[in-house]
């Protein structure tokens, strides 16, 4: 069964960057010009989704109006002659069919997810944290959707880090690998790295199917007081088989802010008009 549905995660309060996500949601913040969120959105579609639900929260009505149509300012654009930008506009609200859901209390990924259900029926889908923006030849959801459609069977998306950060990730315990599929055996959320299993880690790309809502459903919280997703993934890897798989590409964590400048400056230095003299910009900094 193809993978066609997809949810994006976005209601958290963005704590990490504030003062600046006081008033403005965290997925919203560019990297160089374009909304973080949007990158989600863009390898979604790449990746042959075609129905995709945010979940949000209070104060993330940007997000809705961002890929909705902008009447006055597509006119204004049209007006003026400025068709690079009219089309700019144009193609983000052309994008995919996009539904919304607001996660009406804090209660963690897990509890996000399960908002989705009325919408996700008795599909697979694909869940992208916002968090993570993945560069690759191929989007990851993609090669995930590839994998699963074989097999049908629950797929994390994960990507080994050097042991002493494997601490800040949901970890899997594998039992066997073919190639960059590995059966996952437990998933332990955030253990110190002395008790780590492996160096493999959840990296913010899932394709699951639709038993996870019961597991959900009656998933008591678990760290920081919150329903964790990778608590419910474990007890689901417990009643049948699910794999890992370690995608290929660059990831770059945009939920901190060292990571959101890397990627800004990444971004910004694969951009044809602005490559040059970033380059020489940056290369004075360092002198």
């Amino acid at each position: 069964m193809k993978v066609k549905k997809a949810v994006i995660p976005a209601a958290g309060l963005g704590t990490r960057f504030l003062p600046a996500t006081k008033a403005q949601p965290k997925e919203m913040l560019p990297i160089v010009d374009t909304p973080a969120i949007q990158y989600i959105v863009e390898e979604a579609v790449k990746s042959g989704i075609e129905d995709i639900i945010i979940i949000t929260g209070k104060h993330k009505k940007s997000i809705a109006d961002h890929f909705d149509r902008n009447i006055e300012l597509e006119m204004a654009l049209k007006e003026k002659g400025k068709n690079d930008l009219l089309e700019i506009v144009e193609d983000i609200s052309s994008l995919i069919d996009i539904h919304y859901v607001r996660q009406k209390e804090a209660k963690g990924l897990g509890h996000a997810i399960y908002c989705a259900r009325t919408f996700i029926g008795n599909d697979p889908f694909a869940v992208l944290l916002g968090d993570d923006i993945v560069v690759s030849d191929k989007p990851v959801i993609q090669q995930m959707s590839e994998i699963y459609e074989e097999e049908e069977k629950p797929l994390i998306g994960a990507q080994k880090v050097p042991h002493k950060e494997i601490s800040k990730y949901g970890v899997v315990k594998y039992d066997d690998f073919d190639y960059r599929v590995y059966d996952v055996e437990d998933l332990i959320e955030k253990p110190p790295a002395s008790e780590a299993p492996s160096d493999l880690a959840i990296m913010g790309r899932y394709i699951i199917t639709p038993d996870i809502f019961e597991i959900l459903e009656n998933t008591e919280p678990g760290k920081g007081g919150e329903i964790q997703l990778t608590d419910a993934l474990n007890e689901l890897a417990h009643k049948r088989d699910v794999q890992a798989y370690e995608f290929e590409g660059k990831r770059f964590d945009v939920g901190n802010k060292l990571g959101f400048l890397k990627a800004t400056v990444e971004f910004a230095l694969e951009r044809k008009e602005l490559k040059d003299e970033f380059r020489e910009y940056l290369e004075g900094l360092i002198k």
